[in-house]
Parts: C-alpha cells; sequence; structure tokens
C-alpha cells in the first residue's frame, strides 16, 4: 500500500513537471517592455540604425517613408467596426488595423529617435480609439479583433515603458483591452488556424500590458494546442493532431480540414494547401507568441513549437523559391504569397540557436528590409533581423 502510494505520488509529481509549463507558462511579474520586442531588442536595433549599419538603417528609412509614420496622419476611430467576410463590409476594419499599425510604427520610430512628437503621435491615435470603440461585428470580426489586438499592445507597451513623458490614459487603454478585445480573442476559433493563432497572438500581448497571468495562461495553453494541430510533424503519427472542439475524428473530416490533402509531410500547415498568404499569416502569429514567451522567461523555441516553426518556415520556404510542386501536394499546384514572416523565426533559431536553415535564410535576405502586410506584421527586419538579443 505505502510503496503503491508513493510510486503514485511519484508519478504525480513527475507528470506535474512535464506538463506545467504548458499550462501555466505565466511569469512571477511580466517584462515590459515585452511583446514581440524586448527593450533589449530595440536597443540593439536603435544602435545599428544610429550607426548607418544594414540592413537596419534601409529598414528604418523604409519604415519613416511609410504612410504610417506620417506625423499628420488623422486617425480613424469607430464605435463598432463591422467586417464582413474579407472584408466585405469594410466599416473601419483597414482603419483601424491600419491606425493599430501606425501607432507601433510612431513607438518604434520615437524609440530610436529619441524625437517625443512620435510618441505623442503614437498616444495620439491610441486615445482616440479608447475614447470610441466599443465592439466588432459581422462574420470576420473575431479575426479583426485579434488583427489589431496585436498590434495595439505592442505600440503600448513600447509607449507606457519607455517615454519619459506623460500617457494620461494608459489605464483607459488598458481597460478598452479588457472590454473590447480580449473577451473576444480569448475565447479561440474553430476557424481555419490562422483564425485562432492570431487571435492567441493578441490575447497573449494583451495579457502582457494587462499583467494578467490567468488570461496569459488561458491563451498559452490554446496556443500550444494549436500549434501542434496547424503543422505536422512526422512524429504525429499519420495524421495531424487536432483541437478536440473541432471534433475532426475521421481521416476524411481532417483531409478536408487540411484543404483537402491526404499525404502529410514534416513542415506542411493545416493550410498550405489554401495559399501561402494565410499560412504566412499562422506562422506569423506562431513566431509572434514564441518570442513574447521567450521575452517573459519562457523559450519555446526549444520545444516542439519550435521545431514545428522551423519546419513550417523551411517548407514553405523552399517552395516560395521556386521548387517544383510535386503533383502530390497540393494536387501540384501552389498559390505563392508567404510575406514578410519570416524574420522573428529565423532570427530565434537560426541566429540564436545555430540551426542550419537554408532556404529560409534565403528567403529573408532576398526579402529584406521586411515591410508591413497591413494586417499585423510591420518592421520585422528592423527589430530582428540578425537581432542576438
Amino acid at each position: 500500500m505505502r510503496r503503491t502510494g508513493l510510486l503514485a505520488a511519484l508519478a504525480a509529481l513527475l507528470l506535474g513537471a512535464f506538463t506545467a509549463p504548458a499550462a501555466h507558462s505565466a511569469p512571477t511579474a511580466f517584462v515590459h517592455p515585452g511583446v514581440t520586442v524586448s527593450q533589449s531588442q530595440l536597443d540593439f536595433a536603435r544602435g545599428k540604425v544610429l550607426a548607418g549599419a544594414q540592413p537596419w538603417k534601409g529598414a528604418y528609412d523604409q519604415m519613416m517613408a511609410s504612410p504610417y509614420a506620417d506625423l499628420n496622419r488623422t486617425p480613424k476611430p469607430r464605435a463598432t467596426v463591422e467586417c464582413g467576410s474579407y472584408s466585405n463590409p469594410n466599416y473601419g476594419c483597414t482603419d483601424e488595423r491600419e491606425d493599430a499599425i501606425a501607432a507601433y510604427t510612431d513607438a518604434l520610430a520615437w524609440y530610436v529617435t529619441r524625437d517625443p512628437r512620435y510618441a505623442q503621435k503614437a498616444i495620439q491615435i491610441m486615445d482616440a480609439w479608447l475614447a470610441t470603440i466599443t465592439s466588432h461585428t459581422n462574420s470576420n470580426a473575431p479575426l479583426q479583433t485579434g488583427w489589431a489586438g496585436s498590434s495595439w499592445p505592442r505600440a503600448a507597451e513600447i509607449i507606457k515603458y519607455t517615454y519619459p513623458g506623460s500617457w494620461a490614459n494608459s489605464g483607459r487603454f488598458a481597460t478598452m483591452l479588457r472590454n473590447v478585445y480580449l473577451p473576444v480573442v480569448i475565447k479561440g476559433s474553430n476557424s481555419n488556424g490562422n483564425w485562432e493563432l492570431s487571435m492567441t497572438e493578441a490575447a497573449v500581448g494583451i495579457s502582457v500590458f494587462l499583467d494578467d497571468k490567468a488570461s496569459y495562461d488561458t491563451a498559452m495553453a490554446r496556443f500550444r494546442t494549436r500549434t501542434a494541430a496547424y503543422v505536422y510533424l512526422a512524429s504525429d503519427g499519420d495524421l495531424p493532431k487536432t483541437v478536440p472542439s473541432q471534433n475532426l475524428d475521421t481521416r476524411d473530416k481532417i483531409v478536408s480540414y487540411w484543404q483537402g490533402q491526404s499525404t502529410f509531410v514534416t513542415g506542411l500547415t493545416q493550410e498550405t494547401c489554401r495559399d501561402f498568404v494565410h499560412t504566412g499569416y499562422g506562422i506569423s502569429a506562431i513566431s509572434h507568441v514564441a518570442e513574447t514567451s521567450r521575452i517573459q522567461g519562457q523559450d519555446l523555441y526549444g520545444t516542439d513549437v519550435g521545431e514545428r516553426l522551423r519546419q513550417a518556415l523551411g517548407f514553405q520556404a523552399k517552395y516560395q523559391l521556386g521548387a517544383a510542386v510535386p503533383s502530390w501536394l497540393c494536387g501540384g499546384s501552389l498559390k505563392l504569397g508567404l510575406g514578410p514572416v519570416t524574420e522573428v523565426g529565423y532570427n530565434a533559431l537560426h541566429n540564436r540557436l545555430g540551426i542550419a536553415m537554408t532556404n529560409t535564410q534565403t528567403l529573408t535576405q532576398n526579402n529584406r528590409p521586411a515591410g508591413s502586410n497591413n494586417l499585423f506584421v510591420a518592421w520585422e527586419t528592423l527589430t530582428h533581423g540578425d537581432n542576438p538579443n
């Protein structure tokens, strides 16, 4: 009896040791700024720009020449942002996403230049939205909330924690994120995987800004499950992993969900056979959450998350670079267009961990400086290109 009880207790302890990191990810105290980019990364990028070093100076010049850095920009907030499928109708969808990217752009511009006009512009944009928005509606509302909700906390973190001037409404901005964005994105989605990954990215970033450990843990647990179900590894078995709530309990259901693809190989994603644009959204969100998690003290790059990200980047990069498409893959035809989404993952896996990533390296360097996809990705050659921090 005692021996059995001791073994049971030991087994429970060991099980807890292995499962706890996935379920309980929040740090004792959050690091700020700590959403996708850290202060040491910002310092590195700033130093390179001020020294005129490439590719950072070119990336910075590209950012500053964009409409997002325009100090005359007029924010266009709405009380209700209505976004249908593929943003049709588009009542405030583009305005919200681009104002959020503009706020982040201005925050980066402030950090590099120390020109307070850029910090004040970021604050003006954020204040305009916090005083106005109350909801998102129509079929694309969850995804829209995720996209805009990914950019807002990046901007807010830099301003709140590095700008010495006043941001009187930072508390009201936090309230906006908690009341308008977090309740939507924390629920996740059973749509295509890029939806839930982008929504979870927003939930993680918002949780950091709010210092909300419970929401952070909830979002990270969902992220681990969805990432495993989004990128296939041969070690998964004959079929990809699934998200339990989707009830993909037969091979036919799984093949249908994977866009009709019935041959599963390492690095394939759930949306590879849909198109590389949406696949890029998913890959980008995975890298952003992994980077935020690393800044917050839990490095996922050495786990299956990092391996799935590495393989997804390499698989997609190979074909984006022009490799012939075999007949078994998506019927022998791919819709390319991966987007500016490789810098964060490439930097983490290749530069920090020393993993050879030939195709991803070629694609990343060919695409420099990486700009914005005008949705939730922006200026990652500047912030993460060959950044050792």
